[in-house]
Formats: structure tokens, sequence, C-alpha cells
């Protein structure tokens, strides 16, 4: 090569180095994340517990022990299911479509009667789990609206009546204590309110507020809402003025989440937190509940593997100490419209023609609620990694962990580190909710203990450390 042409090489390299240089000052510290995430969202921290086995916390509020059902069959019954159910010790089971599945309304506008029957049905198998029933009050019986179960009565004061006979045979001929009862079910969905103009979901609220008033003879109870598709903070701050301004029962506000971001569900927390901090009279007695959740709105196949086993128990960790009630949507799937076997929907359970066999989702549920009572520190969360610790009656610590990676791809060798024990001897459980299992002896002569739990992705385990 000549002289002049190696010299005509080099300019035409360093001017493409120097284009170089000049794109990669110009992109922002933004823009930088963003081509980071583009080619892979491989940064993260891994997660290294320390578990703090003299520092007992408190209690566990545990607000994954409560379960919903949707609208799949008006003939639907948990009895079937009722030992299965049981064992995840659920402490409410929510339900909506009582008015449109279960028959409640009959008469005219200002003529109307009530049968209860086949409501008590389901009440009954909800009781019969050792739950108790927390009622959407929806949709709207047909004769109140012209045959339209998702429109407004053309009468407020029959669903006055309506909202208060539900709640006195419920709470008052049923006498059960402490049932929840939440104003519709996705009202800014199923109905298209608004908080709002001619069809106003706080109208809907004003007077089933007025029919909870008016109820005789019954046992406590609470009412609360909007269980909106979503945290919407326009409808929840809408609510929350509404009711403190005309002095209404709020004991609960409610709404839904499906979201694949375990980050997601503790921001939602957030922003309530903040935004009732302008309603005083709210902000230190209003419960949150999350009254459906999981990880897609839509039918996704992950609701029938460890993806959403993962999901559900890295959640339920976040949740604890924020959220006072999370409906896991649902306790069993539905069928498709031909009568198929419908895979990819939400159901902890597939449909009874198909077997009713439970999915990996609830035998994780299974094992999180195996977690103690009394809550130890626990620190070293990871990105991926989540983790609770408890210890039993027995002084035996536990701890349950959940590698979720919406990615599919992260597994992590766990350490765990038992901080303040006796020098000694001791037996080491590891389980993952796929039923494998190891036992480990070990040894110490300080006070503390180390040992490592090997996490595939989207697993969940539960560690047993037992003084020999």
């Amino acid at each position: 090569m000549s002289h002049t042409k190696i010299k005509k090489t080099k300019l035409i390299i360093q001017f493409l180095l120097f284009i170089g240089i000049l794109v990669l000052v110009l992109i922002s510290a933004s823009q930088i994340s963003v081509v980071r995430e583009f080619f892979g969202q491989a940064s993260g921290e891994e997660a290294n517990i320390h578990v703090y086995t003299k520092n007992v916390i408190g209690n566990y509020n545990r607000p994954w022990r409560n379960l919903a059902q949707g609208g799949e069959d008006n003939n639907w019954r948990l009895t079937p299911l009722i030992p299965q159910v049981k064992a995840l010790n659920p402490e409410y089971i929510r339900i909506d479509h009582i008015y449109d599945f279960y028959e409640i309304v009959q008469g005219t506008s200002g003529n109307l009667s009530f049968n209860f029957s086949k409501l008590d049905l389901i009440i009954d198998d909800i009781l019969a789990t050792g739950a108790k029933p927390y009622i959407a009050l929806s949709y709207m019986p047909p004769q109140l609206s012209d045959g339209d179960i998702i429109g407004a009565p053309q009468n407020y004061n029959d669903w006055q009546i309506v909202v208060q006979k539900t709640i006195e045979h419920i709470s008052g001929t049923r006498g059960i204590v402490d049932v929840y009862y939440e104003v519709w079910n996705e009202p800014d969905l199923f109905g298209n309110w608004k908080y709002y103009g001619n069809k106003n979901y706080l109208n809907l609220y004003l007077y089933s507020s007025r029919g909870a008033q008016n109820a005789q003879g019954v046992k406590p109870f609470k009412l609360g809402g909007p269980a909106t598709t979503a945290f919407y903070t326009s409808w929840i701050d809408a609510l929350a003025k509404f009711a403190v301004k005309n002095n209404l029962k709020l004991d609960f506000i409610s709404w839904h989440r499906y979201s694949d971001d375990v980050d997601q569900y503790r921001n939602d927390f957030i922003q309530i937190e903040k935004l009732l901090e302008k309603y005083p009279r709210l902000e230190s007695t209003t419960e949150f509940h999350i009254t459906e959740w999981g990880l897609d709105s839509e039918n996704n196949p992950g609701y029938d593997t460890n993806f959403s086993a993962a999901h559900t128990v890295a959640t339920s960790i976040e949740m604890v100490g924020t959220i006072d009630k999370a409906f896991s949507f649902e306790i069993q799937d539905g069928k498709n419209g031909e009568g198929k076997e419908y895979w990819g929907r939400w159901g902890l359970f597939t449909h009874q023609d198909f077997g009713g066999k439970a999915k990996p989702r609830y035998y994780a549920l299974k094992m999180l609620d195996r977690i103690s009572n009394q809550r130890v520190q626990l620190l070293g969360k990871g990105s991926w990694v989540k983790a609770l610790a408890g210890k039993n009656l027995n002084d035996n610590i536990e701890v349950i962990l959940a590698n979720y990676d919406k990615n599919n791809s992260h597994g992590e060798n766990v350490p765990i580190i038992f901080e303040d024990v006796k020098p000694g001897s001791y037996t080491i459980t590891k389980e993952l909710s796929n039923g494998q299992n190891y036992t480990e002896n070990i040894a110490t002569s300080e006070a503390k203990l180390q040992t490592y739990f090997y996490m595939p992705t989207n697993s969940v385990g539960f560690v047993t450390l037992k003084k020999d």
C-alpha cells in the first residue's frame, strides 16, 4: 500500500473515532440507561440475606390470606375445593356478581322482595373454608335498571334498600361478624362510571352508605370502595374527599392491580399514604385493600407455571406492612366459550371439568403461609430475591424466599447468614415449592452461621434452622 493510501486510511479511522466519541458525549445519562435496557436487563443487585435471630419485630399481618373469585359461572361452588382452600388459611373470600348471579332481588321498583337462598350456598362454602365473605355489591339488579346489569338504577332509593337488605341478611340474619361490603366492582370498566357527571359513582356510594347506615340488627361490618381496575389517584381522592365532606362510612379504600412489576404494588401504597395526608379523619383508620391482583389482567400462560408462583410470593412479601388485604385472583379457572379447557387463566386451580388441579401458585401460597407469626428482622433482599423471616414456638428460625425474574433467566445462589445464634450444631432444611428438599448439618463456634441456597429462576423456597 502506498504512503498516500496509508495516510488517507488513518485519516478516515481518526474521523470515525471522532464521530464515535462525539456521539457518546451527546448521549445523556437517561439515554444511556435506555440503551442498556434495550441490550438487556442483566444489571441488578443479588441478595445477601442476614437474619437477626434474636430481633423479633412484631407479628405478620399476612395480606396474602385473601382470595377472590370472578364471574366465571353463576352456578360455581367452592364445595369440591374446600379442603385445599382451607389449607391456605384464608381470612376472606371475595365474590362479585351477587345480584345478577344469585337472583336476590325480586319484584319491581317500589315493591321489592328478596331471596338469599342461592347466595347462602356460596356463603356456606366460604365459611366452610374458615374464611369470611367479602361482598362486592355488584352488579345492578336488572329490574332496577331496565335490564342493564352495569347501568345506574332508575331510582337510587331502590338501590339503597337493596344494600340495606343485603347487609341485614349477611351481617344480621346470618350473624356473620366483620363482613366487608365493597361498593361495585371495577366501576370505571363495568358501566363506565365516573366520579362526576350524570353516571356518578359518588352518588352510588352515597346511597350505598345510607343503606348501610339504615341496616338494623346487624353485627359490626365495614364498607368501602371504589375497586377500580387500577390505582387511580383521581378516583381515590374524589371518594375520600366526598366521604369526609358528607361524613360517610369509608372503612377501606380498594383498587385492583395487575402487573408483573413487583415494585408497582409498593408504589401504590406510597401514593395512597401521601394522598390521605389531606384527610386526617381517614389517615389512621382506613384500611388499604387490593381486591384483585395478579401478574396480568389478561389470560397469560404464566398463570399455569412457576412464573406466577414466584411473582405471587415475591409480591406478597413486598406487601407486608403496607397493604392490609390482597386478594389473589382467582380461585378457579372458568372455561372458554366452547366449554373447552382454557389454559393461561387466572385460577389457582383448573376448572372442575378438568380435574380441579392445583397449579404451582397454589403450592407457593401454601409454602408462604407456613412462615411463623413472629416476624424476625431480615435485611439484604436483592433485585430478584425477596424474603421474610420468622421464629416458631420451638425457637426454630424460618425463611421464605422467592426468586422472581420477569425475564425468566436469573438463577441465584443466595447466601443466608444467621446472626446472634448460639455456638453449636444445627440442622438446616431447604425446600423448594416444587417438592425438592435438602438437609444440611452444620456447626459453628461463633455467633453467626452461614449457608447458601441455590434458587433457580422463578422459584419459591423455604429454609428452616433448627438447633440440634
